[in-house]
């Protein structure tokens, strides 16, 4: 299929979402040129190196390789010509305060086994649990993921109605849970997966509960090189088709004629376009690059009224030693893991006593330290920027506070780090222009803001559209790769010839 050589694309942002429709919409014949404002591609996703240690700054759980391999497939490429993804054996290891462990291997009889040494009960009901999740992952994948959701046709056929109903929208992920299960551990290990969607378990649907099935049954992957090697690999496969990407190169302005897209402004310079893709923040976006008279459904009072997902505090460690007891993926759970979001979302506060997720990549990748060194990526969830917290006077404290809490835990020997960067909401939010800070954008607590997003389409500007955590079909490296090849799918549909 040829698309339309006189259709000529700006992209604003080259994350993930951005740079899949950039991809597909080149092969497609389309002219694109993408802007991103860091020095580097990838949006929230970047690569520190310091002293022979490596991080990924960004996402670093990947999951759904096949939707990363769509962008090489339908481009008529081979994935593993670009970048090795593979399958971690042992993936993800939950750590409780009572002692207790529970690995991830993909294997939901291991998984039950080791729930069953400290609740024999939440070992029994597993199986079950784990049929659900699969079938809210299959419903999902069907009725939701792979679609755009246009128009009033789409949102009112039948089956999607049907299987709106069957995702039990109205429900709670951790009410589901409390159908299956009783015991502290196993209603955390569980109830983590609204994090990844930037959101409490506790306000969260439940068809998020898939996210089990897809960690649990289809796996967690590495990346050789680092998870921003997909970056690398969608940058380059841009490259061979043809896209224009600049970096630093920040949009103060989309403009507007007759009530159409005419281009973009920046740095004094105007680049016509007659089709705008910004891979950011909807609300950002709206707010700051799209003048009020141009978006008036999009009123900044609505923007307000959209609760932003929590926001993350990230500490990078560059340790001249190694921890046997990680994994690739780690996570320590606290003692009363509801107040994390109490703190978060009601006291828009850091929690006082966080879970706290640690990526070990030197474990599965060498490279990424020096031998016999850790890059340790820490993380601990975080409220989104409000006055209510001051990162730049309270970073250091709770860094500290972080890395006793670890120590605790047994890893010791964390202040010899060689390397110590911590990276703020507050610092997230000048560099992606992320709103306020929100890893995900908006919030999934509730049916309104999972299943209600802003949409893919602008319905003021013809011409404009969006990608990205904010917009359908929501956050995740996987699942922004694929709504940018959604877009570009449909934008190739409607100008082909």
């Amino acid at each position: 299929m040829t698309g339309n050589g006189n259709q000529t694309v700006v992209i604003i942002g080259a994350g993930l979402g951005g740079l899949s429709a950039a991809i597909r919409l080149a092969h497609a014949g389309f002219k694109v040129r993408v802007l991103e404002q860091q020095p580097a591609a990838g949006g929230k996703l970047q690569r520190i190196e310091e002293r022979g240690y490596r991080f990924d700054r960004g996402p670093s759980t990947i999951t759904l390789p096949h939707l990363f391999r769509q962008v090489f497939e339908a481009v008529g490429r081979n994935m593993e010509d670009y970048v090795t993804i593979e399958r971690l054996s042992q993936a993800t290891r939950n750590v409780f305060q009572d002692g207790a462990i529970v690995d991830l291997t993909g294997s939901p009889e291991a998984t039950a086994e080791q729930i069953a040494v400290y609740s024999k009960a939440d070992a029994a009901r597993f199986p079950a649990f784990c049929r659900e999740a699969a079938e809210l992952y299959r419903l999902s994948e069907e009725q939701f993921l792979g679609k755009l959701l246009l128009g009033v046709k789409e949102k009112l056929d039948p089956r999607l109605a049907w299987s709106f109903m069957r995702v039990k929208p109205l429900t709670s992920l951790h009410r589901l849970l409390r159908r299956y299960f009783r015991h502290p551990n196993t209603l955390a290990m569980l109830g983590r997966y609204a994090t990844y969607v930037g959101a409490s378990p506790y306000s969260a649907p439940a068809i998020f509960a898939m996210l089990a099935h897809v960690e649990g049954e289809r796996g967690i992957y590495s990346v050789k090189g680092g998870t921003y090697a997909i970056v690398e690999a969608f940058v380059r496969l841009a490259g061979e088709l043809g896209v224009r990407i600049e970096t630093n190169t920040p949009v103060e302005r989309i403009t507007v004629r007759n009530g159409r897209v005419s281009g973009v402004e920046c740095g004094g310079r105007h680049y016509e376009a007659s089709l705008v893709i910004a891979n950011g923040d909807a609300l950002s976006v709206y707010r700051h690059l799209v003048a009020p008279e141009h978006r008036p459904s999009v009123s900044d009072g609505r923007i307000d009224r959209y609760e932003p997902s929590l926001s993350g505090f990230v500490q990078l460690l560059g340790i001249p030693r190694t921890y046997s007891q990680l994994l690739h993926h780690t996570v320590f759970y606290p003692k009363h893991y509801a107040d994390e979001f109490a703190d978060i979302f009601r006291e828009k506060k850091p929690p006082a006593d966080p879970a706290i997720y640690v990526c070990h990549t030197a474990l599965s990748d060498r490279t990424a330290a020096p031998p016999g060194g850790s890059s340790l990526f820490v993380l601990v969830n975080a409220p989104y920027v409000t006055a209510s917290w001051r990162w730049e006077q309270e970073a250091e404290n709770y860094a500290m506070l972080v890395r006793r809490r670890l120590e605790s835990c047994g890893l010791d020997g964390l202040g010899q780090a060689e390397v110590a960067i911590t990276y703020t909401p507050e610092q997230l939010l000048r560099d992606t222009s992320a709103h306020r800070g929100a890893i995900y954008g908006i919030s999934s607590n509730g049916a309104r803001q999972t299943f209600f997003r802003p949409g893919n389409r602008s319905r003021d500007i013809k011409g404009l559209w969006f990608v990205g955590g904010t917009a359908h079909p929501g956050g995740g490296t996987p699942i922004v790769t694929l709504g940018g090849q959604l877009v570009a799918e449909e934008l190739v549909r409607q100008y082909r010839t």
